[in-house]
């Protein structure tokens, strides 16, 4: 048996040996020149060997003669194209001046002499001196006979022709300007310059004439075609680089030029014989599209064969346009894009043939684009009932959707959803004779089917919604059926990740089979020697047929039904804020269904979404059940505590499963919730504080949840109380807070005797803060001194404790609150001295601050290390 390795290993084998390859092939081209440079002649005192260069890769008993110097120019090439380059231009300038000044100032024959003579001295120099091999000099001079010429038809034109038209006279003067470049170019071949002169002036003629005799634009787009159409000509078959790519740039501007010339007249045909004729304008440019791309290279047939689709779309749509209404325009070009897809039984070159399904499904795109702001407006629109909760259901959905929308204009757009919704999921299901047939074409592989079976049940869920949306069904049907819409993707998601995740369990023992047998052809190979690339194309084919099983994960129409399934939700929820019925009915089904799909979901990362969202729906429906009640916000606050309470009991239930942790934290979001509407009202605040520190408390009972939940029951618990006595207007909170922090603290350290390593928050932080923070805040707030120095005092002591037995709870919260303290007491008197000091004083000293800490930084961040690190060490 023959070893095949892994894609991955087979792949960076493959790496390495081109590597190895480029190395070789360095080392033989540096041979080579070695070897050119030395047998080239030598200076009489040259040395006759030397070592060889670095990294040549021979043998060092070699001979390897000195590689001589090249002679150094005596004229830089670029010093001499800027020279010839400057001379050119002061001639040219020269020329003009000659020509438009000095004009006046000779007669007609003298004029017409010295221009005759100076141009034709300026066409035959270029050929005497390429004789002598001067062509940079040659390419000079040919620039300068360019812009004589140019002169000489305006001379002519000013003096020879004044009252000809000067749009016919310019078609005319360029048509023979081109002629002329043309013949100077071929008989003169080593210059550059004149046959691109010649491709640009031949852009002119046809335009300008047509533009001159009135033409109308379709006669000028026939023009800019036929132009187009000979630059696609020159651009396949001209010779040089200059001439291909002038005629490449004409070819653009023109064929561009002529195909919106076609599709505006197109567009704005009002009958569907008067949008024949641009159609024939478009059909023809499609033609020659497609023949040019039959020719061209793989880039630039590609984009021919995409051109010439598009005009192919645009040209018999144009007409059948123009035989039905305004909302039913989208949809006759979208079957003439789709009809495109027909080119995989043609016989096209592979790369043309992709560029006309690239413009199918450009087409395709651009009818969706017009097609999905209106299933944005079905989803958004339900936004503006929260503004009018339980007000009435409206007369119909449109009514709830709002009145901002033309649905009218809208009444094809679910047709075309749905049409290529059909076309997709057809590709879904038939994928592999749709495999067969794109073979000439193209390979699609695994992705692009689960990108088509996705695509399919996102078109298709948005046309229904639009669907529903335009035919203005009744506000209780709309509910209904988006309710039936979010089960039916929950059911696809739910299905699609248990049939992914079976194949994919599958396929990992199949896999696992496979290993053994490749770790045993392995062993033979190695045994045997054989040829390491040995049964590469086998791997291929195992991998490939593998692919679609072996994934690893759910199937992108999975994810996709998921996403659906929440976002329809939203709106579905959103929508049921008209009346308070549907609230409830919504809220209940989106709940269960959502839990339901949780509990039938394997994979855990949509196992979490979809508990997620049950809690987010299950904490919506107690706060309906708070305004039903007529709660107000903060009285409705402890009652949302529910779901909450709800999440830690399950999470205790679910114990280490991945899904408890997101959906404790989705319950402590709705915590939140209830501690922001009872913000309001301190009384029912301090309550739903001591409640939320319960469920933390209840939380905390479980070993993997005690690090957090039992500093969150502290916090809360500590909170609470401070809350409370705000609100019962306590001037001596000591005496509330101090019997709480003795027993506290003689708790502590009861706990850090029995277990030295307790962390000193868990035993002294909680008793500290009930009493510090409380009396920091009154003492802020207090004129009187007493207070003040009684907290100054008892921080101190706490903070000199703290260091002294290394304790990191009494050292931080003594010396925040020393500090805190410290700066109330100073506080008037720097305001004072702040007051006395001159306005420019206080941003002086802090720059000076700031660059003595930006000089010191590295000190000042190695400061900043050992004192983490002391506090790390504290217990």
């Amino acid at each position: 048996m023959e070893h095949v390795p892994p894609p991955a290993e087979e792949l960076a084998l493959l790496d390495r040996e081109l590597a190895q390859l480029d190395a070789r092939r360095a080392q033989l081209l540096t041979r080579r020149a070695w070897l050119v440079a030395a047998l080239q002649p030598k200076a009489p005192d040259a040395p006759r060997w030397s070592t060889p260069p670095l990294g040549h890769g021979w043998a060092p008993a070699q001979p390897w003669g000195a590689v001589p110097k090249a002679a150094k120019p005596s004229a830089p090439r670029s010093a001499q194209n800027v020279l010839l380059t400057l001379g050119g231009l002061l001639l040219t300038v020269a020329a003009v001046a000659f020509t438009l000044v000095s004009w006046g100032s000779m007669g007609i024959g003298g004029r017409a002499a010295v221009l005759a003579l100076v141009t034709v001295a300026a066409l035959a120099a270029p050929a005497l001196l390429l004789r002598r091999k001067l062509a940079a000099t040659a390419e000079a001079l040919a620039a300068l006979a360019l812009v004589l010429t140019l002169l000489d038809a305006y001379a002519i034109h000013a003096v020879a022709a004044p009252d000809a038209d000067g749009l016919t006279f310019t078609a005319i003067a360029s048509a023979v300007l081109a002629a002329l470049w043309a013949a100077y170019g071929l008989a003169l071949g080593k210059l550059h310059l004149p046959l691109p002169a010649a491709v640009f002036f031949v852009q002119w003629p046809l335009l300008l004439g047509a533009w001159a005799a009135g033409a109308p634009a379709l006669v000028v787009g026939w023009a800019l075609l036929a132009t187009a159409v000979v630059d696609g000509a020159i651009t396949l078959w001209g010779k040089g680089l200059g001439v291909r790519v002038t005629a490449g740039i004409g070819l653009v501007v023109m064929g561009s030029a002529a195909l919106l010339t076609g599709l505006g007249e197109s567009l704005t045909a009002d009958s569907p014989l008067g949008a024949v004729l641009p159609g024939l304008l478009l059909l023809t440019a499609a033609v020659a599209a497609l023949a040019g791309a039959w020719r061209a290279p793989s880039g630039y047939a590609q984009l021919g064969g995409a051109v010439a689709g598009l005009a192919a779309v645009a040209a018999v749509g144009g007409v059948l346009r123009a035989a039905v209404p305004g909302a039913w325009h989208v949809p006759v070009y979208l079957l003439c894009g789709l009809a495109l897809l027909s080119v995989v039984r043609a016989r096209l070159p592979r790369t043309a043939g992709r560029g006309v399904l690239l413009a199918s499904g450009a087409v395709v795109a651009g009818a969706l684009v017009w097609a999905l702001p209106g299933v944005a407006a079905v989803l958004l629109g339900p936004v503006q009932l929260v503004a009018e909760v339980w007000a009435g259901a409206p007369d119909g959905f449109r009514g709830a959707l709002g009145e901002a929308m033309a649905w009218s204009e809208l009444a094809a757009a679910p047709l075309v959803l749905a049409v290529v919704a059909g076309g997709l999921g057809a590709a879904y299901r038939r994928w592999p004779t749709l495999v067969r047939l794109a073979a000439p074409l193209a390979a699609p592989g695994v992705k692009a089917r689960d990108a088509a079976g996705a695509g399919a049940l996102a078109l298709g869920w948005g046309a229904v919604l639009l669907a529903a949306a335009t035919l203005g069904v009744p506000y209780p049907v709309a509910v209904a059926l988006e309710t039936v819409l979010v089960a039916g993707l929950l059911a696809v998601a739910v299905l699609g990740a248990g049939r992914e995740a079976g194949a994919g369990a599958a396929d990992a023992a199949a896999a696992g089979v496979g290993a053994t047998g490749a770790a045993g052809s392995g062993s033979g190979e190695a045994a045997g020697g054989s040829e390491p690339y040995a049964g590469t194309a086998g791997a291929g084919v195992g991998s490939g047929s593998g692919g679609a099983a072996g994934r690893g994960g759910p199937s992108a129409v999975a994810v996709t039904a998921l996403v659906l399934a929440v976002g329809g939700a939203v709106s579905l929820g959103l929508l049921s804020l008209a009346a308070e019925a549907a609230t409830y009915a919504v809220l209940g089904a989106l709940t269960v269904l959502f839990a339901g799909a949780a509990l039938r979901m394997r994979p855990v990362v949509e196992q979490a979404v979809l508990a997620v969202a049950a809690v987010v729906w299950g904490t919506a429906l107690t706060g309906c059940v708070a305004g039903s009640l007529g709660l107000a916000p903060h009285e409705a606050a402890p009652l949302l505590l529910v779901v909450p309470a709800v999440t830690v009991l399950l999470g205790a239930r679910l114990r280490n499963h991945p899904v408890a942790l997101p959906v404790e934290l989705a319950g402590g979001l709705g915590a939140l919730v209830a501690i922001g509407l009872a913000a309001p009202r301190a009384p029912f605040l301090a309550l739903v504080l001591a409640l939320c520190g319960v469920l933390a408390a209840g939380a905390a009972v479980r070993p993997e949840r005690r690090p957090v939940a039992g500093y969150l029951a502290a916090v809360l618990f500590v909170t609470a109380t401070w809350v409370r006595l705000a609100a019962s207007e306590v001037s001596a909170p000591e005496a509330y807070t101090l019997p709480v922090t003795v027993p506290a603290l003689v708790v502590g350290l009861l706990r850090r005797r029995k277990d030295p390593e307790a962390s000193s928050w868990t035993a002294y932080g909680p008793g500290l803060a009930a009493t510090l923070l409380p009396s920091l805040a009154v003492a802020w707030g207090d004129p009187d001194w007493q207070r003040p120095l009684l907290l100054g005092v008892a921080a101190l002591v706490i903070t000199l404790l703290g260091a002294r037995y290394r304790l990191q709870a009494p050292l931080l919260l003594g010396g925040a609150v020393l500090a805190l303290v410290t700066l109330h007491e100073l506080a008037p008197y720097v305001v004072q001295v702040a007051g006395a000091l001159p306005r420019w004083l206080p941003p002086a000293l802090a720059g000076l601050l700031l660059l003595a800490v930006g000089a010191t930084y590295e000190q000042r961040l190695r400061d900043a290390r050992k004192l983490k690190d002391v506090l790390g060490r504290m217990r």
